[in-house]
């Protein structure tokens, strides 16, 4: 029997019978059912339910957007991505649609339900983990679609979304295509952070202390094993600006509202040469010798939005339905590099 969570009839943003392409909430709403249609497309395979039977369809059909292309896991054949475009007809166009992009690339996070778990997803998160994700077939599967798509209708008429593992592939897509000079639209639903969840300490004044002298810590390291970089992210990342959407609650994804309160403490107190140094390396791979290896949360700028709404548990606050809520309870950041902001 197939699980609640995947009819759109059931838990579907029903709410949303004309969607406003300037409407941040209608947007956000929009790219998570596009991701869940993605998870419900592997669950269909997994099921074998096809035509009428199929439940992802709802996900994308509802929003007036059609499903162009399945992306496969070459290891296990699984869906973990699709690419849909948008198509709407034109009574069905309520309000302007020139803010709405042409395609959206969406990919899904795990798999682990009761029955069934991927297991070439949990390598994937454990590479992740090591940043080790760029060289994976399921993200060279994706990267090719992502290019194919921004030379056939512009980097400005993409859309990237992702949840848990998917937001770290759209993410690090994202920082790809950025690093060439084309800057799409990311819509990142509760991306995994690549080191220890700090955030979850009670004490401020504690998890403060231990962020700055982690930061002098790997600066100092960085200097000392890998000397002056010519190349630095954060100038070629800054003008790239995703929208991440986390929960305090969720320890996958929480560490990113201390990462960027940290970046500003920095600034404040006159070391944020010394943050960014330390944000482009990790101490592990350091001592590891990975020293061209970039963590993946290296974000010189981003749009966080923060769900304050209570979860009862942990599933819940990493989950993709919470962000298509019309009651949610959110406090939205906007961080700028400095870079980014003198560009501005």
């Amino acid at each position: 029997m197939a699980s609640e969570s995947y009819f759109f009839s059931l838990l579907g943003p029903l709410h949303l019978t004309a969607v406003d392409w300037n409407n941040e909430h209608h947007c956000r709403s929009v790219a998570a059912s596009l991701v869940q249609g993605v998870y419900a497309l592997e669950r269909d395979r997994q099921q074998n339910r096809k035509g009428a039977d199929s439940l992802a369809p709802a996900w994308w059909e509802f929003f007036h957007f059609q499903l162009v292309l399945q992306l496969r896991d070459e290891v296990d054949s699984s869906i973990f991505g699709s690419i849909f475009e948008f198509k709407p007809k034109a009574s069905n166009c309520h309000y302007s649609i020139q803010e709405a992009p042409r395609y959206v690339i969406a990919f899904r996070g795990t798999v682990i339900n009761p029955n069934s778990c991927i297991q070439e997803d949990l390598r994937l998160g454990f590479l992740f983990t090591i940043n080790e994700l760029h060289g994976t077939s399921r993200f060279k599967v994706a990267m090719e679609a992502i290019k194919n798509k921004v030379d056939v209708a512009g980097a400005l008429n993409i859309w990237l979304a992702g949840h848990s593992l998917g937001s770290a592939m759209a993410m690090l897509a994202g920082k790809n295509m950025a690093k060439t000079g084309f800057f799409l639209q990311a819509f990142l639903f509760n991306p995994p952070f690549s080191s220890a969840s700090i955030e979850r300490i009670e004490d401020k004044t504690l998890r403060q202390g231990i962020r700055i002298a982690k930061s002098f810590i790997t600066a100092g390291l960085t200097v000392a094993i890998k000397g002056h970089q010519s190349e630095d992210p954060f100038v070629v990342l800054s003008p790239w600006i995703p929208c991440l959407f986390v929960n305090p609650a969720d320890d996958i994804s929480s560490e990113y509202v201390g990462y960027f309160e940290h970046r500003k403490k920095m600034e404040e107190i006159g070391a944020s040469k010394i943050e960014e140094l330390a944000s482009q390396n990790s101490i592990r791979n350091l001592l590891l010798g990975k020293t061209k290896s970039e963590p993946l949360h290296l974000l010189p700028s981003a749009n966080l939005t923060i769900n304050f709404t209570p979860s009862p548990d942990f599933v819940r606050a990493h989950g993709i339905r919470q962000w298509w809520r019309p009651d949610l309870h959110m406090h939205y950041i906007i961080r700028k590099s400095r870079r980014a902001e003198k560009r501005g």
